[in-house]
């Protein structure tokens, strides 16, 4: 599923409550001064798409590996080496991009869908993104997308929460909390300029990367997928790595058509209708 092969892939780190301390990365991101106190860390590219008009060697001042494809819509690829991974249940946001004189002006949400954001679980990684691609199906984004009426307040995402879970030797298990969306520190306007402000003055410092030198080296791509932040783990999902054979399943879910139980009724039934699913197996 190359579907958005000329998409830039970007994510967000420290958008929820509580996250990066269960994912044991708060230590990672100790120099990183935000402007509030709940304000996300900072953002991370997961996927650098080659450019088209240009040389391609222009983007190899950033990481070989994040010209790899990583999405998929069923699969997750546990990497080569013995290293625990998790799955970072997300909300990802298909966005238009505009620029103005070089510089990114403007980020357009036009559809949203369950995402996963797996990762490596290692301590002492230079960057974010040495921990988020590592080839092929490393990351999920569901196939169903919700069209985005408008990314503010009194908008279609203000009706929907999320949830996950892991289903393991027939079991099904909560892995991430079921929260409403609008419980992201920065969601909305407040979202927006915070991205499009980090992306154009994040500097090569810390876990962060230069990401305006990225894109400039991507020739300034016209769409993005960016995933907002991960939720927080249920104790459950923060103690358990994934194994082959497991299936990860990440749920959005409108609470005007469902309960929460009524949601997790349908998805232990694998019934998905009027929800974006990403349901994943692990090999």
């Amino acid at each position: 599923m190359a579907k958005y092969k000329k998409f830039l892939g970007l994510g967000i780190a420290g958008n929820f409550a509580l996250h990066l301390a269960q994912a044991g990365e708060l230590e990672d991101f100790k120099d990183i001064i935000t402007a509030d106190e709940a304000a996300p860390k900072g953002m991370f590219p997961f996927y650098l798409p080659t450019p088209t008009d240009i040389d391609s060697g222009l983007v190899l001042h950033a990481k070989d590996i994040l010209r790899t494809y990583p999405l998929s819509t069923s699969h997750i690829k546990l990497p080569k080496e013995d290293v625990n991974v998790q799955a970072e249940p997300e909300v990802g946001l298909i966005c238009d991009l505009e620029y103005k004189a070089g510089r990114l002006s403007k980020i357009i949400p036009t559809y949203f869908g369950a995402y996963n954001d797996c990762s490596i679980r290692v301590a002492g990684a230079s960057k974010i993104s040495d921990k988020k691609n590592w080839g092929e199906d490393s990351k999920g984004i569901s196939n169903t997308l919700i069209k985005i009426d408008k990314f503010e307040n009194g908008g279609i995402m203000d009706s929907y929460s999320i949830c996950s879970f892991l289903r393991r030797n027939g079991e099904l298990h909560a892995y991430g909390e079921d929260v409403e969306l609008t419980g992201y520190s920065y969601f909305y306007d407040k979202l927006l300029d915070w991205m499009t402000n980090q992306i154009n003055v994040q500097e090569d410092f810390g876990p962060l990367e230069p990401l305006s030198e990225y894109i400039a080296a991507c020739s300034n791509p016209k769409e993005a997928i960016i995933s907002i932040g991960a939720t927080r783990y249920t104790e459950y999902g923060e103690n358990t790595f994934l194994q082959k054979g497991d299936e990860v399943i990440i749920a959005l879910y409108n609470r005007n058509d469902f309960s929460s139980e009524e949601a997790i009724q349908n998805i232990t039934k694998n019934s998905y209708d009027k929800m974006s699913v990403l349901a994943q197996k692990v090999f």
